[in-house]
């Protein structure tokens, strides 16, 4: 089978991509508004690009409902800053609370029922109850798309403070069976680690580029 995007509707088109592109990390996005008011929301188009400086980036589509932008990126646009919060099993049920379209004075953070505690250098608050949390400075946003529903924007932000969990740390390294983290796949479905595969590199063999 094979399928022309362009013949396809949004809505396929987006089923396609969520149930092909798994698993994905998540998210968990901690802004402020220019008035104040917090806001949390979760993504699942979220990558790292590079270690120096050490960048990422995820990308909030459009509301689904009318096509406007959704809060996290108006507050982003606004302050230049965000906090990514690490989702963990523990924290699955929180962060799919805070997934609903609220208004923007609607605190996510008490909808969730999750700490907002104070981070060092930008403005947004952390989630306390998350293991690893960045604290990010806007580098740019690419708007993708025509503007409308199916369109998003990809945002791309510098992390200037790592909070790591005294637990996880190992030697510089990350101990991913301690972290837990949650995946996202389709519709209502998330993932676990399950079985982890070590796979070296043979950094000699001559196809290696």
């Amino acid at each position: 089978m094979f399928i022309d995007p362009k013949r396809a509707t949004y809505k396929e088109r987006y089923k396609l991509m969520t149930g092909s592109i798994v698993p994905r990390p998540i998210a968990f996005v901690s802004t402020i508004s220019s008035d104040g008011d917090l806001n949390l929301a979760p993504f699942s188009y979220f990558a790292a690009i590079c270690a120096e400086p050490p960048t990422l980036c995820f990308a909030p589509g459009r509301r689904s409902s009318d096509g406007e932008r959704k809060d996290t990126l108006i507050n982003i646009e606004a302050t230049g800053e965000f906090v990514v919060n690490t989702v963990t099993e523990g924290l699955g049920r929180a962060m799919v609370a805070t997934a609903a379209e609220y208004s923007a004075q609607r605190n996510e953070f008490e909808v969730a029922r999750l700490t907002p505690v104070p981070s060092h250098i930008v403005k947004p608050p952390r989630v306390k109850e998350s293991p690893i949390t960045m604290e990010c400075k806007l580098h740019q946003v690419i708007p993708i798309g025509s503007g409308g529903v199916g369109g998003g924007d990809l945002v791309i932000g510098e992390i200037v403070m790592f909070h790591i969990a005294d637990e996880l740390y190992d030697e510089g390294r990350i101990n991913i069976h301690k972290l837990k983290p949650l995946g996202r796949l389709a519709g209502a479905e998330y993932t676990t680690l399950g079985k982890i595969v070590s796979l070296q590199v043979d950094v000699q063999h001559p196809d290696n580029g």
